[in-house]
């Protein structure tokens, strides 16, 4: 866990601090023992003589008291210096420095375009980024938790430590350009708030939610978002089908094993495109093709080579490399 703005100051001062304040009673004690002096005269002309600020003596000085004096000075004055130009350093550092990474990293967002926002930064939130940043996929993280800070400049995402349920937040975001936006919050009721702010700004924007509770999947698709994922549900259906068929999950990846493995791929088809009135075979070629979706809704499984594309078909096929150069940059269409 980072340290807390208090914590981290000790930890910069506590021993120019100590030794200062060991200054001050080696001056206290030598004017009282030396020159015969009450406490308070002692501990006034001590602060006086650490801080130079040059007010007279509280009594005329002897040469013993003088000579003393000159040793207060030299090893009290540079160690009051050092405590101050360290919490002037923190002050420094804590306001400017903390304004300056945010103004550079909303410079950062402000650049991003056609990209996807992550609301929360969780587990299920890291491991959604973590998937975006393998794919290459430009993105951002909005979380509040000023306790993730640290994770997150380690794992070098663009981030906003603010609420994603404000309109404001959303907008500095970028949300009105951004490609999709993933509600990842482990609280039901916020991600549908974050669903209905984000469809207000942009109705064009694709939603993918998470879901904890059941029945909060209508709720959340009743707040605009398009697809609605459990991560329990999906991971237990994962579970018992690698379970029951573990050769097919070795050959079909869908999670970032690292193996050498067959992946499952959509296309979308868009007017006046590459695949606008191609053949399955001429687009495709040998790539297995599992099936084509028609805009109608229409699915057409294990499709013939002479099957035609429309605008507005989804292709699902497996393929070995990557298709960014077949891919759309836009969203699969609703269900």
């Amino acid at each position: 866990m980072a340290d807390t703005p208090s914590s981290d100051l000790w930890r910069r001062i506590r021993w120019p601090a100590l030794a200062v304040v060991l200054a001050l009673g080696y001056g206290v004690a030598g004017y009282m023992l030396l020159e015969g002096w009450r406490f308070l005269d002692a501990l006034y002309m001590t602060v006086t003589t650490l801080t130079t600020v040059g007010f007279r003596e509280v009594r005329p000085l002897d040469d013993g008291g003088m000579v003393f004096t000159l040793t207060v000075i030299t090893i009290g004055v540079g160690l009051v210096l050092t405590t101050v130009t360290a919490v002037a350093q923190w002050v420094l550092e804590g306001q400017w420095g903390e304004r300056t990474r945010r103004h550079r990293m909303q410079r950062r967002i402000d650049d991003l375009s056609d990209h996807f926002i992550v609301c929360a930064y969780g587990r299920v939130g890291r491991a959604v980024a973590a998937e975006l940043e393998s794919q290459g996929a430009p993105f951002l993280v909005v979380d509040p938790d000023e306790r993730l800070v640290d994770r997150m400049r380690e794992d070098g995402v663009a981030y906003m430590i603010e609420d994603p349920t404000h309109e404001a937040v959303l907008r500095r975001a970028g949300v009105e350009r951004a490609r999709g936006l993933v509600c990842a919050v482990d609280s039901d009721a916020t991600n549908v708030y974050i669903a209905l702010v984000a469809k207000a700004i942009n109705p064009d924007v694709f939603i993918v939610s998470r879901a904890s509770e059941p029945g909060s999947d209508k709720r959340l698709l009743h707040a605009g978002a398009n697809r609605v994922v459990s991560p329990f549900v999906s991971s237990g259906r994962h579970m018992a089908l690698v379970a029951m068929r573990p050769r097919a999950d070795d050959v079909v990846a869908l999670g970032a094993s690292g193996a050498a493995s067959m992946a499952l791929e959509e296309v979308r088809v868009e007017q006046g495109e590459l695949l606008d009135g191609m053949s399955v075979g001429q687009a495709l070629g040998s790539t297995p093709v599992l099936a084509v979706r028609h805009a109608g809704g229409q699915i057409v499984p294990n499709p013939p080579h002479d099957l035609r594309l429309r605008p507005g078909d989804l292709v699902l096929l497996l393929s070995e490399s990557e298709l960014s150069s077949l891919r759309s940059s836009s969203v699969p269409p609703e269900a």
